[in-house]
């Protein structure tokens, strides 16, 4: 009884310890807004009235370097950034809930086959859980850049051909491009306004996007800039390759449709014979949920289905990347 009340205990204190680096994370989010408005505050002050308080050192506490890189890095452990927060769909509470509950329910699958002992690998499902749903949010994210990068660069192609200066035709892809592609440019648009070079800004929004097209594009007008050339022509033939690519990938995904289909059969087989059991003889198919050791049989053989699934959904991915 000891033993089982010291193991719950140190589960306990690691499901802490996990929670304590998520919240924590996830301040840095409120953290680095405030120092935006106190920055903003601080550029604003020379054309407003002096704050007595803030003279007297009472103003916003200035912040430690290294405790801001540990809860950056806190952060990323759950796959979360909190400077790019606009790039997720669902708030951070939220994503983590949803990891939280997924990691219990691993962990009481995982504690029929290994017991108590199973408490203390949630702190390591939760934090997978939530780098799982946090890069897939990121990554549909970047797909949809992808997707709509072709049309953004034919409307600058169009605007630097009837003679409209490039950063109105980037300001036309901010106010007429879908999200996330019009905000983005939205946001370049802003920062050359204030004084960023053109270049500099590709190149940050690159950064912060992960998207290699967006370097191509920053190279390209880059080079037109130093050597001259068509800027119409270079940046119609990105378009036309990225719309080739983006082809291509459409058809690997229709030879693939066939490989998918036989996953989602060779998937749905056991559901199916399991379903057909219980209709037809229920005590004998009850045996999985009664017995000890037809229950391991049975998390043995959801383990292997799952493993086979994600081996199967990796060589699809490996053969259409």
């Amino acid at each position: 009884m000891k033993g089982l009340l010291s193991l719950l205990l140190v589960g306990a204190a690691l499901v802490l310890c996990a929670a304590a680096i998520g919240v924590s994370a996830i301040l840095q989010e409120q953290r680095r807004r405030r120092q935006f408005r106190d920055r903003m505050a601080l550029v604003a002050g020379a054309y407003t009235r002096v704050n007595p308080l803030t003279v007297m050192g009472r103003g916003p506490a200035a912040r430690s370097e290294p405790a801001t890189r540990l809860v950056t890095a806190a952060a990323r452990v759950f796959g979360y950034d909190p400077a790019h927060a606009d790039h997720y769909p669902m708030r951070w509470w939220l994503v983590l809930g949803i990891a939280l509950i997924a990691a219990r329910a691993a962990a009481a699958l995982v504690g029929i086959m290994a017991g108590d002992w199973s408490l203390l690998i949630m702190p390591l499902a939760w934090v997978m859980c939530g780098r799982l749903i946090f890069g897939w949010s990121e990554q549909r994210r970047r797909d949809a850049l992808y997707q709509q990068f072709p049309d953004a660069l034919a409307m600058v192609v169009r605007a630097v051909r009837v003679g409209v200066p490039i950063s109105e035709g980037i300001r036309t892809v901010a106010r007429e491009a879908p999200v996330p592609t019009g905000p983005e440019f939205g946001l370049l648009h802003d920062r050359v306004a204030i004084g960023v070079t053109l270049e500099d800004a590709l190149r940050e929004m690159a950064e912060r996007n992960q998207l290699a097209e967006y370097r191509f594009f920053a190279t390209a007008l880059a080079l037109q800039s130093r050597t001259g050339g068509g800027l119409a022509e270079a940046l119609e033939g990105l378009a036309d390759v990225m719309r080739r690519r983006l082809a291509l990938k459409a058809r690997g995904l229709a030879l693939a449709a066939e490989a998918k289909t036989s996953i989602a059969i060779l998937a749905s087989l056991p559901f199916v014979s399991g379903g057909a059991l219980a209709v037809l003889n229920p005590r004998y198919i009850g045996r999985l949920f009664d017995d000890p050791g037809c229950e391991k049989i049975l998390m043995a053989a959801v383990a292997l289905l799952g493993s086979g699934l994600l081996v199967m959904r990796g060589m699809i991915r490996k053969a259409l990347s």
